[in-house]
């Protein structure tokens, strides 16, 4: 097993307390807004339908998943996923999440492109991100620059995911924002509120990417290629 160097703690103390901060505000804020009714009174389910229907969407099915928050469009199947709370929900957080959501098959309907180089990317990303911390070590453990190097360009694939994952997220919350408004799902009086928990989540994505950055940053010091060398 490999020791956990004090160097890396020391570098990703800002994105352990940025991703803390995010979770804790992405969790009060969903339980504030969900205690808070939606003017039309629809639930995320009907909402989302009726965004899909409302832009020409009608090959994307909404079901209900499992789990708190796990709410997620897959672009293969076509399939918007709501989790229970907010499939059933009629709060302004389940609106806004639903609606986040089929903002994302709004994306993959108008072929987005920065939804599509994401998507292509997915495969490729969970490969290497997985594997470069053990080959980066390698190269560490063996004094091997070349598997370092190896280590530092996997990761860069997983940061490079995590800055484009950004504007996607930026992008189906300001559908949603704008949609729900306009449709009169929820009041104007409570179009602040609704964004806010959709402002809740963004704030995760940031937090992952600043965690890549660092992670990134760490290897490239480590190796030599910033700083000068670790010898």
């Amino acid at each position: 097993m490999f020791f956990i160097d004090p160097f890396y703690i020391v570098i990703m103390i800002p994105a352990l307390v940025l991703a803390g901060v995010a979770s804790l505000t992405v969790k009060t804020t969903f339980k504030k807004y969900s205690k808070v009714r939606s003017y039309s009174g629809m639930t995320g389910a009907q909402a989302a339908e009726r965004m899909l229907q409302r832009n020409g969407i009608f090959d994307v099915r909404v079901e209900q998943t499992k789990g708190f928050l796990s709410d997620h469009y897959d672009p293969r199947g076509k399939v918007l996923r709501l989790s229970p709370d907010v499939f059933s929900g009629s709060s302004l957080s389940s609106i806004g999440v639903a609606c986040h959501e089929a903002g994302h098959a709004l994306q993959h309907a108008s072929g987005y492109i920065p939804l599509s180089i994401r998507s292509a990317m997915v495969p490729v990303t969970s490969f290497s991100s997985s594997l470069s911390f053990y080959v980066f070590f390698a190269g560490m453990l063996f004094r091997s620059q070349m598997l370092m190097y190896a280590g530092i360009i996997m990761f860069a694939v997983a940061f490079l995911f995590s800055v484009v994952t950004l504007p996607v997220e930026w992008n189906a919350s300001a559908r949603a924002k704008q949609y729900i408004v306009d449709s009169g799902i929820v009041s104007p009086s409570q179009a602040d509120d609704s964004g806010k928990v959709l402002n809740a989540a963004f704030l995760t994505y940031v937090a992952a990417a600043v965690s890549s950055l660092l992670t990134l940053l760490y290897y490239l010091l480590r190796s030599g290629l910033l700083g000068g060398s670790d010898d």
